[in-house]
């Protein structure tokens, strides 16, 4: 690989804010701060994400109401950087601010360091807080990504360990890291203490009091992704490592769509689901480094130029889709879909335009997984691996298009289910057929209950492959610290121009691995 080497990372988490921030934090812990006898704080450390060739978004919390100056270098000594207007850190957003750094030069190291000011007393100063990332190339160069998804979920929190897979996918200096959904568990209260089969006790060494309750308010779905990033790595990767964020169902509720129902669910005060999206969604936004689209501010699909050898496409499968039904409708309606017209128009006419050698497809469920609420179909798959109905037909559409468009060297990206898998989806096997062969990878969670496996529906002919889930021995929810917590990398060749995916543990084992070589067109 071509980007930074060990020896520069490890120089600058020393003397970065990643560093200081954990003294600063006292660890784990964030320990009660004197206004008075204080100056300001930066809360939870920063975070870069959405990173293209010349623009990045880049984020950071304070204390208090403050105005965050900002500065910007290509050397970590910030020797000569330039200096950007201030932004004010306001109870509006909870105190966070985030901004888009443009004009940025391509496949290039970008130092960023922030200093607050307390807008009650504009003497006190913070101690800065610097981060950096790394510019995508408008040149091939070597590419190398990671990607999981489930963080906090099924009352797993932040124990002595901490979440260890995000430390043991920063050891590979990923260019960026794709987040797969369920960024945050809203809908999972945390207890201090588990028990656990074998009589030890998982113990959360950090619990604060939106964790320990279902998110309904604003401020509680704030505050639970406030509650990730005091695990220490979590802040030192957001430090060194863009995150390109998307979302599935547990940033509002189980399973959620226009169906859901929780008249029934006594954790719920607040029982409209509707003003529970609105509230996650605006937290979602205000508290990652997610680009802000004007027209559409809630959007999270989106497509990311990664050079000239990747494209990545964010779908969402949870704001536009019909409701959750037991239902196969055998044509295609609004009630059917699970991406929506306009977002189907969207990542055709992106699919069409895309130059890039390589076309991920970063997916918050899988294709060919049976995944259920209840009764009712939650994924995409119905189970009856018969020809596409319901939820399928949207999908078969998008295939066939892919297809007879010429649109070559796609590979689809998800997590959801709690494991780790290959899938080789092969028409020859498939019930629908009109479409290209392709591969799909599961991996996750990082730091939740593990599953699985699930059921695969044979409509679009998928192939197992790979899998690594527990036994029925071994039963269900088991805790990280069981191991079976996981990710994937992905590497692209800059001579071959070869993907390379490996499926790890958070232990850092390779599971599998396989390469495809591109189609070259005529």
């Amino acid at each position: 690989m071509k980007s930074f080497g060990v020896s520069t990372r490890r120089k600058f988490l020393i003397g970065s804010g990643a560093t200081a921030l954990a003294t600063t934090l006292g660890g784990l812990a964030m320990p009660a701060i004197s206004r008075a006898s204080s100056r300001p704080v930066f809360t939870h450390g920063v975070q870069s994400g959405d990173v293209d060739t010349t623009t990045g978004m880049i984020w950071t919390r304070t204390d208090r109401p403050a105005r965050v100056e900002f500065e910007v270098s290509t050397t970590e000594s910030f020797v000569n950087p330039t200096r950007l207007p201030s932004l004010d850190a306001l109870p509006d957003s909870d105190l966070a601010v985030k901004r888009l750094l443009e004009n940025l030069t391509p496949d290039q190291d970008i130092f960023y360091r922030m200093t607050a000011v307390d807008l009650s007393d504009v003497s006190a100063r913070s101690e800065p807080i610097v981060g950096r990332f790394r510019t995508a190339p408008s040149a091939r160069r070597d590419i190398r990504f990671a990607w999981s998804g489930d963080t906090a979920g099924q009352g797993w929190g932040i124990d002595e360990t901490g979440m260890k897979t995000y430390a043991t996918m920063s050891k590979h200096e990923p260019d960026f890291f794709l987040h797969s959904g369920d960024t945050i568990y809203a809908d999972g209260a945390i207890q201090d203490e588990v028990e656990l089969k074998d009589g030890s006790k998982w113990v959360n060494k950090v619990v604060i009091d939106e964790k320990r309750k279902v998110a309904e308010t604003l401020d509680e779905f704030r505050g639970q992704w406030k509650y990730n990033m005091m695990d220490d790595h979590v802040r030192a990767l957001n430090a060194v490592c863009p995150t390109f964020f998307q979302w599935d169902d547990h940033e509002v509720v189980n399973n959620w769509s226009a169906s859901k129902d929780l008249t029934e669910d006594d954790r719920y005060t607040e029982k409209s689901v509707a003003l529970l999206q609105a509230r996650a969604a605006r937290a979602f936004h205000e508290m990652s480094p997610i680009r802000f689209t004007p027209a559409e501010p809630g959007r999270v699909y989106r497509k990311i130029a990664y050079g000239p050898m990747l494209d990545v496409f964010f779908l969402d499968l949870r704001s536009y889709r019909g409701p959750n039904t037991t239902s196969m409708q055998d044509e295609l309606s609004d009630e059917a879909r699970i991406l929506g017209d306009a977002q189907m128009q969207w990542l055709k006419r992106e699919l069409s335009n895309s130059r890039a050698t390589w076309k991920v497809i970063a997916c918050d469920m899988p294709i060919g997984l049976v995944v259920r609420d209840g009764e009712k179909i939650e994924a995409i798959a119905n189970g009856d691996d018969g020809a596409a109905k319901g939820r399928e037909l949207e999908i078969a559409e998008l295939l066939r298009f892919i297809k007879n468009a010429g649109i070559e060297n796609t590979v689809w990206l998800t997590a959801d289910v709690h494991y780790t898998a290959a899938h080789y989806y092969n028409p020859d096997k498939a019930q629908f057929q009109d479409f290209n062969p392709f591969w799909e990878f599961v991996s996750g969670p990082l730091h939740a209950g593990t599953f699985g496996p699930n059921d695969l529906d044979q409509t679009f002919g998928p192939e197992l492959k790979y899998v690594k889930a527990p036994s029925k021995e071994q039963g269900v929810n088991l805790p990280p610290s069981d191991g079976f917590q996981f990710f994937g990398l992905v590497d692209i060749d800059a001579d071959t121009q070869q993907l390379t995916v490996r499926l790890m543990d958070r232990d850092d084992n390779e599971l599998y691995k396989m390469t495809l070589d591109p189609v070259r067109s005529a």
